[in-house]
């Protein structure tokens, strides 16, 4: 699973989207510490041969893990072959420090870029750009399209049920519609647990011109205390069936009862959704491979799940 060239790689995903068949891709976040790590290179060791047209990985605020998301990213790809599409933040980077970084990436041939805003640095409520730095996301696809052209493909953050900052669903929307508007190719979203919350946040997004693929973003979630820690921030929607199941398993004591729950959720997640025509899944794996693992097994091609 070796690529040549970025501009294979985009074209590769570009064409899947063009054609109607739809991607699979995970996310992976940089390890901070020894076992961290040897827990990523696991979960990629496990994934390496599923049939993965992307895979990302996130960046700390304030650039906490820049160099780490810039060398697992390189170790991932030289070692097992995985497109890679690094995440990167505004938050305290100058724009000089944000093309430094990008053209890293562009070095190292990293095919896309996830322009995202960051959230503020722990302890901090309200988003301050850096001296000489960016305020929004759609400022950084600005960036990244002066500068270096179509030198990779950019995907961009959207939320299905409206970003916490945001005012309302509208607003949102608008800020979305310009990030596209300045280069953005594809949208993933924020993870959601009910899949009404996507199928509307598409109609709403089309409905105002945005044209791009709307990848959704899935988590499979393994007990009720992870679900509420994760969705702390993100606040989605999470119905009663999964909540109770959940539940269930945590007051019973069985993890692997939880596990299954949580595979389950995201298995019938995956199958409406694709075949309801979703350009393909993104997968929030918490560097476990054996969620994508798993799924993959359960699934089977993904193009065969179009309705």
């Amino acid at each position: 699973m070796n690529y040549d060239s970025q501009s294979e790689s985009a074209s590769a995903v570009a064409a899947k989207w063009a054609t109607g068949t739809p991607t699979f891709s995970v996310e992976f976040f940089p390890a901070k510490e020894e076992k961290d790590a040897r827990q990523l290179l696991r979960a990629a060791n496990a994934i390496k041969d599923l049939p993965i047209d992307f895979a990302s990985i996130t960046y700390g605020a304030g650039g906490s893990s820049r160099e780490r998301t810039l060398d697992y990213g390189e170790l991932i790809a030289d070692i097992f072959g995985f497109r890679i599409m690094p995440h990167l933040t505004l938050v305290g980077h100058s724009r000089a420090e944000l093309l430094a970084v990008l053209e890293r990436y562009r070095r190292a041939g990293f095919f896309s870029v996830m322009a995202l805003r960051g959230d503020p640095p722990r302890g901090e409520t309200n988003f301050v750009p850096a001296p000489d730095g960016l305020a929004h996301a759609s400022e950084l696809v600005a960036l990244i399209r002066e500068n270096f052209g179509g030198a990779f493909m950019v995907g961009v953050a959207g939320y299905p049920e409206k970003h916490p900052e945001a005012p309302d669903a509208e607003t949102d929307l608008r800020f979305l519609k310009e990030k596209v508007e300045r280069g953005a190719n594809f949208v993933t979203t924020q993870m959601f647990f009910d899949n009404e919350k996507y199928f509307s946040f598409v109609e709403r997004a089309r409905a105002v011109g945005i044209r791009v693929p709307i990848v959704p973003g899935i988590m499979p979630v393994l007990s009720l205390r992870q679900l509420d820690r994760v969705n702390a921030l993100s606040r989605a929607h999470v119905p009663a069936e999964l909540r109770e199941a959940l539940r269930a398993a945590d007051e019973a004591g069985d993890a692997a009862a939880g596990a299954r729950a949580g595979l389950d959720w995201a298995e019938k997640q995956i199958r409406a959704l694709v075949a309801a025509g979703a350009p393909g899944v993104h997968l929030y794996i918490m560097n476990r491979g054996s969620f994508a693992r798993d799924l993959c097994s359960r699934l089977g091609d993904l193009a065969a799940l179009r309705a």
